[in-house]
């Protein structure tokens, strides 16, 4: 496993999203974990560690200041994190990020490479590791690897307005399977690859770039629900969904112009607006963890969600009742599954979001006797798998408003079926099926990929082990499910 960050296993409660996911799928087979510390250190020539916690090893290094600067903040987070979410207006193209986002990932792959058997297989992860394959592969790396994007990726046309943008498409040319969140994604890839370098989509439904061949597929990422779920005498513990006649509305977002948190901030008070009647009956907690900071941009939403938050405050709260609680900091995991579980709203309202685990959370943790209801936008990639949510356009101030509306009337009946079926497809398609369907298809292409290996090779030993290893854990899985049932 390979991604920019590698999360403390001594410090689980800070995991979330990746970092889960990742962890989740270390469970399930052998292997290390490797990429960046956390650490910044202010010049150097960094080198990796390697650390076994609890039978999990993660290699790391730190970066340095300029590689914070340039390959993580700049490139990564003010170049392709705002394309990749067409966001073009907010790119900083001209800064000239890239020859250090590419350096960075030179140093990785001259320290990985190394520290490769012949019967590894390589899964990395994310926009910051794009070129990664590719560096690899110029070593003298022939491992099957995989590439898994967590987040959106935007329309060829914004695509294509990267000056890079042909360095990027070799750059995924150098994989052998690329997945990604939602069918759109897909379709948006092979548009931006024929367009950049001229890709051509073969008949077997792989796509050739350059000399190079590979397959683009849908692997909605997933959580584990059994995180969320309450063994016996759990949920009576905890303290009741409302007070009286206070319902709570929980949004956990980070603070990310993506997240469409102003647009929810002011659907909320437009809400308390027309429907007075709800004014003291509700409350809306909107926990909003800080990220990249130092970023121009999220200073920009930092500042409105405050005036917002405040203006807000100011105009409806009165001495016994706030109707925005704006957290401004990090949740412990080890707290969300009551947070959620005593809400009876979840408000997921993101502009545009790869999948959105959040709305997974909150639906594992419900109560099905009496759940909660989902409010989230069609923009999430989460949409396409929980149709039975209340699904709003997080554009229109309007739409949020009665979405809200219909998820505080729901009655029971309704909020349970709702429920029924939504956990359902969280429990289909969870981070065990993501990883196995995954390195299912992953050995597959290897195979496709390495025809010139031959049935002795440790390579094509490699991919049996792999396939049988998908074959094991998906039969547990099953057993598991059944169980259950």
């Amino acid at each position: 496993m390979v991604s920019n960050r590698v999360i403390d296993f001594n410090a689980a409660q800070q995991a979330g999203g990746v970092g889960v996911a990742i962890y989740n799928t270390l469970e399930q087979h052998s292997g290390f974990w490797f990429g960046w510390d956390g650490q910044i250190e202010e010049s150097g020539s960094p080198e990796p560690k390697s650390i076994t916690v609890g039978g999990h090893t993660t290699v790391t290094e730190p970066l340095t200041e300029p590689d914070y600067n340039d390959y993580y903040l700049g490139y990564s987070n003010s170049v392709l994190w705002p394309v990749f979410h067409n966001r073009l207006d907010l790119a900083q193209f001209e800064a000239g990020y890239y020859s250090s986002y590419v350096a960075v990932n030179q140093r990785f792959a001259r320290h990985l490479a190394p520290l490769l058997q012949p019967d590894d297989v390589i899964w990395v992860h994310d926009y910051h590791l794009v070129p990664m394959a590719l560096e690899l592969r110029k070593l003298g790396v022939e491992n099957p690897i995989g590439f898994f994007l967590h987040i959106p990726i935007g329309p060829a046309q914004a695509m294509l307005a990267i000056p890079e943008n042909k360095e990027i498409a070799r750059a995924l040319g150098a994989y052998d399977l690329i997945g990604l969140q939602t069918q759109s994604d897909v379709r948006n890839l092979i548009d931006f690859l024929q367009q950049s370098v001229a890709g051509r989509l073969l008949p077997s439904g792989r796509i050739r770039v350059f000399e190079a061949e590979l397959d683009i597929g849908c692997f909605p990422v997933g959580i584990d629900p059994n995180d969320f779920a309450f063994g016996p005498g759990e949920a009576e513990a905890l303290p009741p969904t409302e007070t009286g006649d206070l319902h709570q509305i929980i949004g956990i977002d980070r603070l990310d112009y993506t997240k469409g948190l102003p647009q929810k901030f002011r659907a909320y008070g437009k809400f308390l607006e027309e429907y007075p009647e709800y004014r003291r009956r509700i409350v809306l907690s909107q926990f909003a963890p800080p990220t990249r900071e130092s970023v121009e941009a999220y200073a920009d939403i930092k500042a409105e969600l405050e005036s917002l938050a405040g203006s807000i405050n100011g105009r409806y709260g009165e001495l016994d009742w706030v109707p925005i609680n704006y957290i401004h900091r990090t949740i412990p995991r080890s707290e969300l599954r009551d947070i959620y579980r005593t809400s009876r709203v979840g408000l997921v309202t993101p502009l545009k979001d790869g999948m959105n685990l959040v709305a997974k959370e909150y639906i594992a943790s419900q109560d099905p006797k009496d759940p909660g209801v989902l409010v989230m936008s069609k923009f999430a990639g989460a949409a396409d798998q929980l149709p039975d949510c209340v699904l709003v356009n997080p554009y229109d101030i309007a739409d949020i408003v009665q979405g809200i509306r219909i998820a505080l009337e729901m009655p029971r009946d309704e909020r349970c079926a709702r429920h029924e079926k939504l956990l359902r497809n969280v429990r289909k398609s969870d981070s065990n099926a993501w990883s196995r369907s995954f390195f299912s298809e992953l050995a597959k292409a290897g195979q496709r990929r390495a025809g010139r290996f031959s049935k002795s090779s440790d390579m094509a030993k490699a991919l049996e082990r792999l396939q049988a290893s998908v074959k094991k854990n998906s039969t547990h899985s099953r057993a598991a499910a059944n169980v259950g049932t």
